[in-house]
């Protein structure tokens, strides 16, 4: 670590910032890594697959990690975990990971990643995505990050892994996954393509985000790891897309899917529920085109001005008499919003929640 307070010490250049082999109860924070041919810190289990053990117990706080992949020899992540359990990653900031989105990098990349804590980080202008936890991946937090331009995928909830690589390892006789129990909840999200995509993820939600003007789908819902050979994957199912606002330019996202489906995802098993829908240039045609969404659709409010505070100066804060002030439901709302601060009950729509004046943050 840097010494609190004094600035943080800089790892420029070379291949790899850091690369953690097995570590147990390692904490990296206050540094700042830059400018890596490779993935700025990598984080592994030593190719022991079928270990739990062996990497465990990992904090990063306060790192800024910027400008990796200058000349990647593979997928080059400001932060790659592979084979990691128990990870919290806080307070930090990821910026230009990877070299452009057709690199497939992303600020904080996770294969076979169990038990982890993504929040209160900043991503900024990365390549292919903001987060990304696959290869059999589960029981993920991802909250209270800020997102902006993030490429293609702000949050991928699964993906596509080669067999070799998942942990635990594939099994030829249960159905596997490319990831479970991912929550992406109390996000802001401000362009990108699309803000989160549920591929391959079974049991996953993405609830109580703000989303600011995707480029051209707001969600997507895909499966790019299919049954074959040895194996067989469940399909994309039981998803949870609840207490969000989405606000957006129907100029951008005119291509007759806000919510984008692919072939063998299972939308029936979805639930849709309590989001705000607001095209902010053309209001009166804010419904959601959502013709390939087979699943359980209530209770949106369409064309329904936010009231954020300011908009054009990134202030996402409802203001006192807007309408999603306390329309949400306490059980898809997270224990805390953006900034820190309790939810209501009921809650407000959305990332950021109206904090009276008594209230402190977590």
């Amino acid at each position: 670590m840097g010494a609190p307070g004094e600035t943080r010490p800089v790892m420029r250049g070379g291949g790899e910032g850091l690369h953690l082999t097995r570590p147990r109860y390692v904490v990296l924070q206050h540094l700042e890594v830059a400018e890596t041919a490779d993935n700025g810190i990598n984080v592994d289990d030593g190719g022991d697959v079928a270990n739990s053990e062996a990497a465990r117990f990992l904090l990063f706080r306060d790192l800024d990690i910027h400008d990796s992949g200058i000349r990647p020899s593979g997928v080059a992540d400001c932060l790659k975990l592979a084979g990691v359990n128990d990870v919290f990653i806080l307070n930090s900031s990821f910026v230009r990971c990877g070299n452009g989105p057709a690199s497939g990098a992303v600020g904080v990349g996770g294969v076979g990643v169990h038990r982890a804590k993504v929040s209160f980080n900043r991503f900024f202008s990365n390549g292919y995505g903001g987060v990304q936890f696959k290869g059999g991946s589960d029981d993920v937090e991802i909250t209270s990050n800020l997102f902006h331009d993030t490429g293609w995928r702000g949050v991928n909830m699964g993906g596509s892994t080669g067999e070799a690589f998942f942990r635990p390892p594939l099994s030829p006789s249960a159905s596997n996954y490319e990831a479970a129990r991912i929550h992406a909840s109390a996000n802001i999200f401000e362009g990108g393509e699309a803000a989160a995509s549920f591929t391959g993820c079974l049991d996953c939600a993405f609830t109580h985000n703000t989303v600011v003007n995707p480029s051209k789908w707001v969600i997507r819902i895909l499966q790019e790891t299919v049954t074959s050979g040895s194996y067989r994957f469940a399909p994309t199912a039981n998803g949870l897309i609840a207490g969000n606002i989405f606000f957006f330019r129907r100029s951008d996202l005119d291509s007759g899917e806000d919510i984008n489906v692919g072939t063998n995802t299972d939308t029936r098993t979805f639930l849709l529920t309590q989001n705000l829908w607001y095209a902010h240039d053309k209001p009166s045609r804010s419904e959601p085109q959502i013709a390939r969404f087979e699943g359980t659709h209530v209770r949106s409010l369409v064309g329904t001005r936010p009231g954020f505070a300011n908009p054009e100066a990134g202030d996402f804060h409802l203001s006192a008499d807007s309408v999603p002030s306390g329309d949400g439901t306490v059980a898809f709302a997270p224990a805390s919003d953006f900034a820190g601060w309790c939810y209501a009950s009921p809650p407000s729509l959305g990332a950021l929640e109206q904090a009276p004046l008594s209230a402190a943050p977590h």
